[in-house]
């Protein structure tokens, strides 16, 4: 819970605040963009909620928040904003909220199909989040796009009884029931294939679903500063050079979304999305 002794001072006066315990994850910066606001190292209230809706995507983020660092002076209606998560992202793609400080505040998503629905990464576990999976069809299958974003995954399998994906040279420590390996592209159904883009991890994987949604981890994102793609050159623990070259191979797929763990999300059309992906190559190449 939110400590309102140890209020950042640039929260501007009114009920919602931030407190020093933030991580500067960006979560509800993107959720609550009206209200939340980036400092050097750490979000802000820089605008009080103005409308019942404001408010309720503030409440949003900070039922979201890893670190329980956003805080009320009085008390908002904060089962709906509970309830709100998953959020729909666009088709049966929704985004968890619920993030984990484990995995330093990372965004995972739910994709909901007749033939069992898919986590990928893991949220934190939550009650109020479970029982919305819950009455959306369970988890049949858990995917990880890296060893970093598996958060409370031991507790969502046991519960669902999912089967867990993951590369091999990002195993360690995890139990998975399925390992994948190599780099080539693996194929895990008709309409979901497991592409390894070793780079940030040696084992990092991103899932590319029905040639639409770009399921990235710490892989790829978007940024609002390029007004394009990009790449994180300061957390390449493994290979810069072999995240550019894991990038490049991503030239080859078509895809309209762009779904990150960390970072910005962004949705264009395929076309763009692939211009933009050979713009953040030459960036990358630009810092060897």
């Amino acid at each position: 819970m939110a400590n309102l002794k140890l209020a950042y001072p640039d929260n501007v006066s009114g009920n919602f605040f931030v407190d020093t315990t933030c991580i500067d994850c960006d979560l509800c910066r993107q959720i609550a963009p009206s209200v939340f606001k980036e400092a050097s190292d750490h979000s802000f209230v820089f605008r009080q909620p103005e409308s019942n809706s404001e408010t309720h995507r503030a409440a949003m983020a900070l039922v979201a928040c890893p670190t329980a660092s956003i805080g009320t002076r009085d008390k908002v209606d904060s089962h709906s904003a509970a309830t709100a998560f998953p959020e729909i992202v666009d088709d049966n793609v929704y985004f968890c909220g619920y993030a984990s400080r484990d995995s330093y505040g990372a965004s995972s998503y739910l994709i909901v199909r007749p033939e069992g629905n898919i986590l990928i990464d893991s949220p934190r576990y939550a009650q109020t989040l479970v029982k919305r999976i819950e009455e959306m069809g369970g988890v049949a299958l858990m995917l990880f796009s890296h060893q970093d974003d598996v958060a409370d995954h031991d507790q969502f399998h046991r519960h669902f009884g999912c089967a867990r994906v993951i590369h091999r040279a990002d195993s360690r420590g995890i139990d998975a029931e399925q390992l994948m390996d190599g780099d080539d592209p693996i194929p895990l159904g008709s309409d979901l294939v497991a592409i390894p883009v070793p780079g940030h991890t040696r084992g990092h994987v991103v899932f590319l679903y029905r040639n639409k949604f770009l399921f990235t981890g710490d892989h790829l994102a978007w940024s609002d500063n390029r007004q394009g793609l990009i790449a994180f050159r300061d957390v390449a623990w493994f290979s810069w050079k072999r995240q550019i070259e894991s990038m490049k191979r991503l030239l080859d797929y078509r895809f309209e979304w762009v779904l990150p763990g960390h970072g910005r999300r962004a949705h264009i059309a395929a076309d763009r999305m692939r211009e933009s992906l050979v713009d953040c190559i030459r960036w990358m190449e630009s810092k060897p």
